[in-house]
């Protein structure tokens, strides 16, 4: 693997890629440029990389463009980058509405170049296990998924003082603005839109329960839920919230059984089957749980930093890869815009999808007299 990349934005996850590049030799960063001059030499300085004075002189560089910039910025800087002529490789969302995303894809088909869109974790070892696992049909027919992204009620937690390896802060602004769903539904919708295609139809509901968080809103909602039906898989279930218990789990129904992964973030997460059984009359799955697992090595892990244990560069060393084959990037082109049209289409629901009940004459029961 070899190839040169250029990082656009220096924040919070910019890190996370510097980490990730450390198990990936043969990647050279050509530099780096971030409008925030101070931050930008913060980071190059702990990383001993060249910052560029300008995006124009970080363009100069014959190098794949990583887009790391605040999502909001994600359609003018990639536009900048397509219409410069380079490759990018773009942080979610591709862009804030179906609209942007579009016009950036078919500009980059355009120019013939390749754009591509995080997360990656569908390129890691454990969604990667877990589709052969599907695909071999160890749990059978699958019937449903439950994919849960439920990161705790992180508006209590101790956000302000979260810091990157280099120094950033987290930007709990940005973040809370942007949404858990934009932020994070792509972690699994990449894995299933990798298995079973595209998704033919999405029914949801979101909404914001915590309307006091800190910073300046509006802020986007901090809980959604979605049914997800695909062309060619089953049914799925998906919730994205900062309000729920930790819950990070996929779990695959089959006819069969039941197959899990209990961490997203996790690159090296054991896939595990459960077999269905009859104990006593009574149906239920195994408890003893049966590892399933790939011959042979995979790809290069990184320790856990933080909530995650992933190699955030999986995607644009796929991408150079790619490049070097004249191929199609795994993560570009149609795939990259179809999960960013599921994605808004979950964190855009609000209300809107449910039906408006008619009878609401239904008022809150009387407590027993024993428990009032």
């Amino acid at each position: 693997m070899k190839g040169r990349v250029s990082l656009l934005g220096c924040g919070f996850v910019a890190d996370l890629y510097m980490r990730s590049l450390q198990v990936m030799p043969g990647i050279e960063v050509a530099g780096v440029y971030d409008s925030d001059t101070a931050r930008l030499a913060q980071f190059c300085a702990y990383w001993k990389l060249q910052a560029k004075p300008d995006l124009a002189a970080l363009l100069a560089e014959d190098a794949l463009v990583l887009n790391l910039t605040n999502p909001h910025a994600h359609y003018a800087t990639t536009r900048a980058c397509l219409e410069a002529g380079r490759h990018v490789y773009c942080e979610k969302p591709l862009a804030m509405d179906v609209t942007e995303a579009k016009a950036l894809h078919d500009l980059a088909r355009a120019r013939g170049l390749q754009l591509a869109s995080a997360p990656c974790s569908a390129l890691g070892e454990a969604a990667q296990t877990l589709g052969k696992a599907l695909r071999k049909g160890i749990a059978g027919t699958p019937r449903a998924i439950y994919a849960d992204l439920d990161d705790g009620f992180v508006p209590q937690a101790a956000y302000r003082k979260w810091r990157s390896e280099s120094g950033a802060l987290w930007p709990y602004e940005d973040e809370f603005r942007v949404g858990c769903t934009l932020e994070h539904a792509g972690y699994y919708l990449g894995w299933l839109i990798s298995w079973f295609g595209a998704v033919r139809r999405v029914v949801a509901a979101s909404a914001e329960t915590i309307p006091d968080k800190q910073g300046s809103g509006p802020f986007a909602p901090d809980l959604s839920v979605a049914t997800l039906f695909f062309e060619r898989g089953p049914v799925t279930r998906l919730t994205c919230s900062i309000v729920a218990p930790h819950d990070h789990r996929i779990r695959v129904i089959g006819d069969a059984g039941v197959l899990s992964v209990d961490a997203a973030w996790d690159n090296a997460a054991k896939v595990r089957f459960a077999k269905r059984m009859t104990l006593r009359r009574r149906l239920m799955e195994s408890p003893w749980r049966r590892r399933v697992k790939l011959d042979g090595p995979t790809h290069p892990k990184v320790k856990r930093w933080g909530a995650a244990a992933m190699n955030f560069m999986l995607g644009p060393a796929e991408m150079l890869d790619a490049l070097e084959a004249a191929r199609p990037a795994r993560l570009g082109g149609d795939f990259a815009l179809h999960m960013t049209e599921v994605t808004l289409a979950i964190q855009n629901a609000g209300e809107t999808a449910g039906a408006q009940m008619m009878t609401t004459g239904c008022t809150p029961m009387e407590p027993m007299p024993w428990a009032q």
